[in-house]
């Protein structure tokens, strides 16, 4: 797979449907450049499913790993049930057990195929498989799948052992920690996944809280996995009071900054209503970026998708979470974290994570100022009804490192609505799919893609469905602002 440099020549037209973003056999985004690709997606319209080289590795399987699910149906002789390949037995049976909590007559068996543990069920719990899959992050990587079909070749315990321990060191670093605080895991969702698993084994039943409009899966995971979760939007300091008291979680949830809105709520006082009431904390600092803020002293665990800006290049799933040396829960969760979790990062995925994450530092200060660049110019567009940015955001100034910036991440509103995102959307000659944190400037119509079924709920949050998400890469700036520019101005 020869590869394209997407700085320079972005999959952008209609003829760029389904491409790989990046051109690796590892991507974890597509290409949907049109509008209406973006909702043939999501209606699953046959010609554009059937386009797809590619797939978000959660809400879908890479090539690597849906050759794996059908030569295990194959295998077994269940060409009428679908597959869900995972690492390890642990993770199938725990994926099994939720599709028999949501059907009791469930059809179900895992069965060893090529070094994976397989879950198959029949086509009334795909459904409930499927879930699980997506919000948890366990499943098989691409790579564990490259490996067992002999495309790809295992690496040495000694080398994934080194690159485990790189990183590590190169997380306590970032966030002036002990190392023996972080633990590495498949993506950023399985990451999540086991902290509510501890969070459960400490602290029981009650269901979850979360605070800000959260992205879709960190909505959903506690929602739908665990024992339960609310969502509470309106950010005042009174109405978060009033709620602790009244709802008593097990947890809160809290994104710094939101994703699609790039809003950061009041952690610090949060923080103090949380200790007073014994309510651990969970952040999300993915889109904020430990090398931008400072969350431990107000956070219990951080979990973190390594997937975006740490690794940069798209085509690597992982994730961590890091207990905060100054939780009351420290040792607990110390203990408990390791316990519950189900797997962890695969040796492959580490080596290529350790990688390419060496220049994390320079790469991420690059994002920073070629975002806040592109913010302050979109700023200046009489098109553009709302930039959305955590820059003039006094809760997210409190956290920042010295020298720390704003993140990679923007998004925005046009005047003219929905057409007129539709137009600009179509016409902008950058990278257009799911994910962020790339080297190239990726843009998506976020609700369309994290919330088709719910619009209405989702606008009833204040989330636009016309709202454009950009994240910021490395191109040339002025470069960068031309393109957004020329189809932004009706000529």
């Amino acid at each position: 797979m020869t590869e394209r440099n997407l700085l320079t020549d972005p999959c952008w037209s209609a003829k760029d449907l389904g491409e790989p973003l990046p051109n690796r056999p590892h991507a974890v985004s597509v290409a949907l450049p049109r509008w209406k690709d973006v909702i043939a997606y999501e209606e699953k319209v046959p010609a554009c499913i059937k386009s797809l080289k590619a797939m978000y590795p959660r809400f879908g399987f890479n090539p690597f790993v849906a050759e794996v699910a059908r030569k295990s149906l194959a295998f077994h002789g269940e060409s009428h049930q679908s597959s869900w390949p995972y690492p390890n037995r642990a993770s199938a049976l725990s994926a099994q057990k939720h599709c028999h909590r949501n059907n009791s007559e469930c059809s179900s068996k895992i069965k060893d195929f090529l070094g994976a543990s397989c879950l198959i069920v029949d086509q009334s719990s795909t459904p409930s498989a499927k879930a699980f899959w997506q919000h948890t992050g366990l499943g098989l990587s691409s790579r564990e799948a490259a490996i067992a079909l002999g495309r790809e070749k295992e690496p040495s315990t000694s080398d994934g052992r080194a690159a485990q321990n790189e990183l590590l060191n190169r997380l306590a670093n970032i966030y002036n920690c002990d190392s023996s605080l972080i633990q590495l895991h498949r993506s950023g969702m399985a990451a999540l996944t086991t902290t509510l698993s501890a969070i459960k084994c400490i602290k029981g039943n009650s269901s979850i809280l979360q605070i800000g409009f959260p992205y879709v899966d960190v909505l959903k995971l506690p929602q739908i996995i665990f024992q339960g979760s609310d969502l509470i939007v309106k950010t005042k300091l009174s109405h978060i009071k009033k709620e602790l008291d009244k709802k008593r979680p097990a947890a809160l949830i809290i994104e710094i900054p939101s994703n699609p809105l790039l809003q950061c709520v009041d952690l610090i006082s949060i923080s103090k209503l949380a200790q007073e009431r014994d309510i651990p904390i969970i952040v999300d600092d993915t889109i904020g970026s430990p090398i931008n803020v400072h969350l431990t002293p107000y956070a219990d665990v951080v979990f973190s998708s390594l997937t975006k800006s740490f690794a940069g290049r798209g085509d690597i799933l992982a994730g961590s979470t890091v207990i905060s040396p100054y939780s009351k829960w420290g040792k607990e969760l110390a203990e408990t974290i390791p316990k519950v979790a189900l797997s962890t990062l695969s040796d492959s995925d580490a080596i290529e994570l350790a990688i390419t994450s060496r220049d994390v530092k320079d790469r991420m200060k690059r994002l920073n100022t070629s975002c806040l660049k592109l913010k302050e110019k979109l700023e200046t567009k009489k098109e553009i009804s709302k930039v959305l940015h955590p820059q003039n955001c006094k809760n997210f100034n409190s956290l920042l490192k010295k020298g720390g910036g704003y993140g990679c991440l923007l998004s925005f509103e046009l005047r003219g609505g929905i057409e007129e995102s539709k137009r600009v959307y179509d016409s902008l000659r950058v990278c257009k799919g799911p994910s962020l944190g790339t080297n190239f400037t990726l843009v998506c119509p976020y609700v369309q893609l994290a919330h088709f079924k719910e619009l209405q709920w989702a606008e009833s949050c204040g989330v636009s469905e016309h709202l454009l998400r950009v994240s910021v890469g490395l191109e040339n700036q002025d470069e960068l602002w031309s393109r957004f520019n020329s189809v932004i101005d009706k000529k």
